[in-house]
């Protein structure tokens, strides 16, 4: 069988794929990038060094680490906070999929002369007809995570291994106290891996190496101001907590506009809208229609999103216009939309950048 490298994040997740990919035949070899550092000493959850090597240990594989750090707060974290400031609201583990754990993982398997690389992620790599690669949903909607797969490429796609995809959370677990894989238990992190408590606030002020926005206004949709902000980066499109505003009805953050400072609030029928613009396109199971060419789909326009019917028309090089079958709410300008396939195979994906 062909040699593979696991990325293994220190979870149970990438554990068993490297477990169950050595039962297979593989000759498998784990490696952890380590991408973040906070200011406590501690690691990201996706690179807890200690547990991962542990698990190594159990399975009977060889272990490796590889220095990423500098290059994760290049092309992950700093973008991550010009967005924010910029009044967007980011998907900082897509980028990073695409340029720091596979193309990492890559370049590392080329000099241990590995075929394929391999991940815990829930999902299946899939070739169509077409010849092109895609990654379809997992059989267990609750865990999948095409999502944050939509950007890789073809290349990368080609050479990759996701031996979960068809497993419930519970039977992974099981498999791995079965192995005696010793984090087995380890509990889940639903936060972004680099920002403690989802707390991203905190995250942009200890980080930020320029100067933050200020103070602004709060405006309903016709300009009057109704109050005080404390800054745009506190506040993400659909936020109804936090706000501070007595207004005797709930008020929801429809649109932040970071040229005037302010932070648009309205009521929550305003936050549904049918059309959704998004640029910085990737297509994987399909080339990508041609200026004007319509595809029926579905779209995803957050993780926890359920996909929803649309046509997409490409409308110029890099951007595409989406119109949703029934109107969605609170689209956000930095997330994805992720076009889907009848099947749950994913077409491709964008930047969301605006709405009508």
């Amino acid at each position: 069988m062909s040699k593979v490298l696991v990325g293994m994040s220190g979870g149970v997740d990438s554990a068993v794929a490297a477990y169950m990919l050595k039962m297979a035949g593989y000759e498998v070899i784990g490696i952890t990038l380590k991408t973040w550092i906070g200011a406590d000493g501690k690691e990201s959850r996706c690179c807890e060094i200690e547990d991962a090597e542990m698990a190594a240990q159990a399975i009977g594989i060889p272990y490796y680490v590889e220095n990423c750090v500098a290059e994760f707060k290049e092309k992950v974290t700093e973008p991550f906070i010009r967005e924010y400031i910029k009044g967007r609201t980011p998907n900082p583990c897509v980028g990073c999929n695409r340029d720091i754990k596979w193309e990492h993982m890559l370049k590392a398997a080329d000099r241990f002369g590995a075929e394929y690389i391999a991940t815990g992620h829930y999902a299946c790599v899939k070739k169509h007809e077409n010849g092109r690669y895609t990654v379809k949903n997992a059989e267990h909607p609750e865990k999948d995570q095409t999502y944050m797969l939509y950007k890789l490429t073809q290349e990368q796609l080609s050479r990759t291994l996701m031996p979960l995809g068809a497993f419930s959370k519970e039977e992974v677990r099981n498999i791995a106290e079965k192995a005696g894989i010793p984090v087995a238990h380890k509990a889940d992190s639903q936060d972004i891996c680099f920002v403690p408590d989802d707390d991203h606030v905190s995250f942009i002020e200890e980080n930020a190496t320029e100067k933050l926005p200020e103070e602004g206004n709060f405006v309903d949709e016709t300009g009057k101001i109704l109050g005080k902000h404390k800054g745009i980066v506190n506040y993400t499109i659909g936020q109804r907590k936090g706000l501070g505003l007595p207004l005797g009805y709930p008020a929801y953050v429809k649109r932040i506009d970071p040229e005037k400072n302010e932070v648009v609030i309205s009521d929550d029928e305003a936050l549904y809208g049918k059309v959704v613009y998004c640029s910085d396109l990737n297509f994987m199971g399909i080339e990508g229609p041609g200026i004007s060419e319509k595809v029926n789909c579905l779209v995803k326009i957050r993780y926890h999103h359920k996909a929803g019917k649309a046509v997409i028309e490409r409308t110029d090089d890099d951007r595409v216009k989406i119109v949703f079958e029934e109107a969605v709410r609170a689209a956000a300008p930095g997330q994805s939309a992720v076009f889907y396939d009848g099947e749950g195979c994913v077409l491709g994906g964008g930047v969301i950048d605006g709405t009508d």
